[in-house]
């Protein structure tokens, strides 16, 4: 094909002029399309062979060409080229080859040019929620809030102008209808799906089981969503006969495994979450769907698949709704070369919607890290071959079964299995006497006490991974032609990767004191028998850049809501941590205010004559001040801690004097956290001791709920081996680690706990803070002013208890006085 017919003739002299500085060598090139579909821009970007194109991925968008030459004036593409086309098309990028003159070009592959998208109307949209709209002839009652109109434009104007949209929604806004409506609108309008990700199964199940269908109902044409969940929700049909063959499960119907094979027969989904049981963790790991697991197309079940049904379901999803860990598998997924016009984890898309949003950096950080256990090993291991009720089980029993495999390399497994657990063993035990009495330790730099302790052992724990991994290999290397697709070969490549990723995570760790971008720390866990274990972490320092990259500035539209982004009136802490600093010039940061009366109808007290949360007496004056408030509102509150030990003593001390009053005390980790929250919710009068999780998520509204107690401000503990890696990086970049990173934090973390009073308009209570330093500190002041204006009681702590109970007006025990 003549070049004229693809370029102007100023893009053809460009690109000849580069060709020739050269040396008319390989010269690879971005080209930018006018309207016509001519090139019209050229953007030199690298030199050499193919080698070169990740240098110029930067320069090309979707709709651009990858332009490159070849000397020898051939232009029938090479392998190479093929490959190189098939790459960059992922991205809607064309590729052309052309001779040194630019004569001619050679079309590898066209550009996807991007389709004109069609405008919403944020006035429209916003009109939904006005009194008279549409929402209101569905909701009897419906009262109109200014502030979750305009966010419903702001959202609009978002997905029109393709920009980042940060918005701080206080609670009662009601974000998730300001977000649903113009996320269907834009879906249906220009056939481009939206992906809302949140935090927690609570915000999910709101959205499917009401908001959706809700705000689906107002839009004429018939719309479509999705809840995609992590793989581990889901039932595998393959592992469920193979645990049910393995425990030679032929009668007995009331064993749990034969139920749930039951429930399987009949489920549409498959997901855990449907289950009229809820399974034991040790009979569900047997049984779920795992990434590193699946043998896709040779699976036997693979076609009634539910990890697959879900996402054929999400397929031609309007809008799929998923957690956080599942939208950053599939970023990192398209990351590592999956592409962004394709299916990875989750469908192609160009908006995203992060509700929840003040969890971005803790799902983003556990989800980046990597973590041995002795049991992820006992699990590799029992994979491959295991001894129960006198029969053999695993992949190497599989592998005897096929033909030309040599018995001595399968006969060798049992023993060579035996030393890998016998290291891991070693390396556990090693670590947890490093550890001590404390609860983790961070490797900060080398030393003979950690050379002994953690790298000796992880090096012979390494060379026992790889001992058992190269067996693998040489019995794969010995199957027959014919046996290459069976089954048990792919689940012995399968566990032949995941062996060489538990062998890297033991290689990372011995050159740990040259990474600077992570954490390497030992955790001590708990079975559930109380058993110690030692965890091996890496976890990286700083999450930004990887945002920013993979999020920010790779999607059209990003919208990240949450009631808690801001401290005070300012962004910039949240914003830089989660990469969108450096996305500022297509970024905006907005905050909506709460409709609700805070001003009348919540009290804010903290007691002046609280101990120091550093004295001895501290505990026993906690314990007591508890007591009293509770007393004082009749129940009805929850208490939150930031430590178990904390909240154990508190807990002790106050149930028989509250069984006393006919109060009933909860306490997280006696029951699951939604049977929990059920039964508190239940019991109106009831209290619930809670910590860590609790602090957010919490939605008991009315009576049920009247009394926060906030015992301490939640600074994390700056021991804390990944806290204190952040803070001495930031000491490093010449900041304050307490006012730039642990004060921020903080403050973050006390809005979301005093976001558990007030849920709907109607409600009234009060939030006490046991934690003197909101008085006593000059910082104290930056929690109050991140908070809505309240009533106030700052005194000692009869005083503010008085203040309480006439606040709410109820007498101990007794109903609200109206």
């Amino acid at each position: 094909m003549r070049a004229s017919e693809r370029f102007t003739d100023e893009a053809a002299e460009a690109l000849r002029a580069a060709i020739a500085d050269a040396g008319y060598n390989e010269v690879f090139a971005a080209g930018r399309l006018d309207e016509r579909g001519l090139v019209c821009e050229i953007t030199v970007g690298a030199r050499g062979g193919p080698v070169s194109v990740p240098a110029i991925a930067g320069f090309l968008d979707r709709g651009d060409v990858l332009i490159h030459n070849h000397p020898s004036g051939f232009l029938e593409p090479s392998d190479a080229d093929l490959s190189v086309a098939s790459r960059v098309g992922e991205n809607g990028v064309g590729s052309y080859i052309v001779d040194g003159d630019v004569r001619e070009v050679y079309v590898v592959a066209e550009p996807v040019r991007a389709r004109a998208l069609v405008a919403v109307s944020p006035g429209e949209l916003s009109g939904v929620l006005e009194e008279g709209g549409k929402l209101a002839a569905l909701l009897p009652g419906y009262e109109p809030r200014r502030s979750q109109i305009e966010l419903v434009k702001a959202i609009a104007e978002a997905l029109n102008g393709g920009y980042v949209l940060a918005a701080e929604a206080g609670t009662g806004v009601g974000k998730s209808f300001a977000y649903l409506i113009p996320a269907f609108a834009w879906a249906a309008r220009n056939k481009e799906r939206v992906i809302v990700s949140t935090a927690t199964i609570n915000l999910q199940k709101q959205l499917m089981d009401k908001d959706i269908p809700l705000v689906a109902s107002i839009f004429r044409k018939k719309l479509k969503a999705v809840l995609v969940k992590g793989r581990g929700n889901y039932l595998c049909r393959t592992r469920l006969l193979e645990a049910i063959e393995e425990e030679g499960l032929f009668a007995g119907d009331d064993h749990p495994l034969r139920q749930v094979a039951a429930w399987a027969e009949t489920s549409p989904t498959g997901d855990r979450a449907d289950l009229s049981f809820w399974p034991e963790e040790s009979l569900w790991s047997r049984v779920r769907a795992e990434a590193d697991d699946c043998l896709n197309m040779r699976c036997p079940h693979r076609e009634s698949c539910f990890v697959l049904r879900v996402k054929r379901d999400s397929a031609d999803a309007d809008l799929i709704v998923a957690n956080h860990h599942v939208l950053f598998s599939d970023i990192a997924a398209r990351s590592a070369g999956a592409g962004y016009e394709s299916t990875a984890v989750l469908p192609p898309y160009n908006a995203v919607v992060f509700d929840e949003a003040h969890a971005i950096e803790s799902s983003a950080t556990s989800f980046f890290s990597e973590e041995l256990t002795r049991f992820s090993v006992i699990k590799q291991s029992s994979r491959l071959y295991r001894e129960r009720r006198d029969r053999k089980f695993g992949i190497v029993v599989k592998l005897q079964n096929l033909k030309g495999l040599p018995p001595a390399v399968l006969k060798r497994f049992p023993d060579s299995a035996d030393a890998l657990l016998a290291a891991m063993d070693a390396a556990d035990s090693s670590a947890l006497g490093l550890i001590g009495s404390g609860m983790n330790y961070r490797l900060a730099a080398k030393n003979p006490e950690v050379e002994a302790s953690v790298l000796k052992p992880l090096g012979v724990l390494e060379r026992a991974i790889l001992s058992v991994a190269e067996l693998l290999k040489d019995a794969l290397d010995g199957v027959a032609e014919e046996d290459e697709a069976d089954q048990s070969v792919r689940e012995a490549e399968l566990a032949y990767a995941r062996l060489s990723s538990l062998a890297g995570v033991c290689a990372r760790f011995s050159g740990f004191d040259e990474d600077a971008d992570h954490v390497y720390w030992l955790d001590k866990g708990r079975t559930s028998q109380g058993e110690a274990f030692a965890r091996f972490c890496v976890t990286p320092l700083d999450i930004s850049t990887t945002m920013n990259e993979a999020v920010f500035d790779q999607y059209r539209t990003v919208v990240c809501l949450s009631a808690t982004l801001a401290v005070g009136d300012s962004f910039e802490f949240w914003s830089r941590r989660v990469g969108l600093a450096y996305s500022a010039t297509r970024a905006e940061c907005m905050a909506f205010p709460s409709p609700f009366p805070f001003k009348s109808n919540a009290l804010l007290g903290a007691a002046s004559d609280a101990p120091t949360p550093d004295s001895p007496g501290w505990q026993a004056w906690i314990n007591e001040a508890v007591y009293t408030l509770i007393e004082a509102s009749g129940g009805r509150a929850l208490v939150l801690f930031t430590s178990y030990a904390a909240l154990r003593a508190a807990w002790d001390s106050a149930k028989p004097r509250l069984d006393a009053l006919g109060i009933s005390a909860f306490r997280q980790g006696d029951d699951e956290r939604a049977r929990l929250m059920d039964s508190f919710k239940a019991d109106v009068s009831s209290v619930l001791f809670a910590t860590d999780s609790f602090w957010e998520g919490v939605d008991a509204p009315g009576e049920t709920l009247e009394l926060v107690i906030i015992t301490k401000l939640p600074f994390r503990v700056p021991t804390d081996p990944v806290q204190k890696a952040r803070a001495e990086a930031v000491e490093r970049r010449g900041g304050n680690s307490f006012m730039d990173l642990s004060l921020p934090e903080a403050v973050i973390r006390f809005k979301q706990g005093f976001g558990r009073l007030i849920r709907h308009s109607d409600d009234r209570g009060a939030v006490v803070v046991l934690d003197v330093r909101l008085l006593a500190k000059r910082y104290g002041r930056v929690f109050v002013s991140s908070l809505p204006e309240t009533r106030s009681s700052f005194g000692p702590i009869e005083a503010v208890a008085a203040d309480l109970r006439a606040f709410i007006g109820r007498p101990p025990g007794g109903p609200r006085v109206q």
